[in-house]
């Protein structure tokens, strides 16, 4: 079982007789034993967990050690190597306390949601309204930026759409180069934010880049963070079907808020697109 966790954090294979390991590691072992031992962890489950982990960690690590170097080269009369040192002494438990800061908010979050009954309790699925913004032209358009340009653009994006999806009742799932995936626990939840996302992308004079949607609702299988299942299928199908500037959502959607005065609906053809040979859109948008 060791071998096989300390494979699954993103580390190869060592000998038997390589000094490799310290108490931490000991320790760490240990503590995956005792989750197993008291039932909350079971193979599978702590393969999925540790792989994520290691996954995410490795991403994070890499990001934060370049980070300390560029500052660590920055004075052009020290040595980067002790300046390194000095600053990974300094910054990584600063780093550490933040992290589990940071993780001890969203696990209060989770929960909250949990015994509110925003999520199912006994079932890792639920239902949801899923939805995909996706940025118009990003292929031809990033072409023509350098690097630092480019950096900026998407991380406009990413903030900004993070900001609405938050303060209007929605969750990042994860960013995915020119698009976002977001889920919301109600469909009306979710036409609110794609809405004001596609008209901050209309602004000419707003930084946000110009955007087109596809959300879905209904049951959506949540594991490990993530999302999956024909619900979040359709809403990626819907989105490579909208024009720029526009919200295509799928039948389930249209149903839940068919009703609602502020929306006005225009049914589309059946379309063909991968895995569906004729998928049901409707265009969406606000009345006002």
């Amino acid at each position: 079982m060791a071998q096989e966790l300390w494979r699954l954090l993103g580390f190869p294979a060592t000998a038997d007789d390589d000094v490799a390991f310290t108490e931490a590691d000991v320790e760490a072992l240990q503590l995956a034993v005792d989750l197993t031992g008291l039932g909350i962890l079971d193979d599978d489950s702590r393969s999925a967990l540790v792989r994520t982990w290691g996954r995410s960690f490795a991403r994070l690590a890499e990001w934060q050690t370049t980070l300390m170097a560029r500052v660590a080269a920055a004075d052009p009369d020290g040595d980067p190597a002790a300046q390194m040192a000095m600053l990974t002494g300094e910054v990584v438990p600063r780093v550490e306390r933040l992290q589990s800061y940071v993780w001890r908010r969203h696990l209060a979050g989770a929960a909250g949601r949990l015994l509110a009954g925003a999520e199912a309790t006994a079932s890792d699925t639920t239902p949801l309204a899923v939805a995909f913004v996706d940025i118009v032209g990003f292929t031809s358009r990033s072409r023509s930026m350098a690097d630092e340009e480019l950096v900026r653009w998407i991380e406009t994006f990413e903030s900004r759409s993070t900001e609405v999806v938050l303060d209007h009742g929605g969750r990042v799932i994860k960013n995915i180069g020119d698009e976002v995936l977001l889920v919301a626990d109600t469909p009306a939840d979710a036409a609110r934010i794609v809405h004001l996302l596609v008209s901050m992308g209309a602004d000419d004079e707003d930084p946000f880049p110009a955007v087109r949607a596809g959300v879905a609702y209904g049951d959506v299988v949540t594991r490990l963070g993530d999302v999956l299942g024909p619900t979040v299928n359709i809403a990626a199908r819907l989105t490579s079907l909208a024009r720029p500037g526009t919200v295509l959502v799928d039948d389930g959607m249209h149903e839940a808020l068919e009703d609602d005065p502020e929306l006005a609906w225009r049914r589309l053809p059946r379309a063909s697109v991968k895995g569906y040979s004729r998928l049901q859109a409707w265009a969406l948008r606000p009345r006002t």
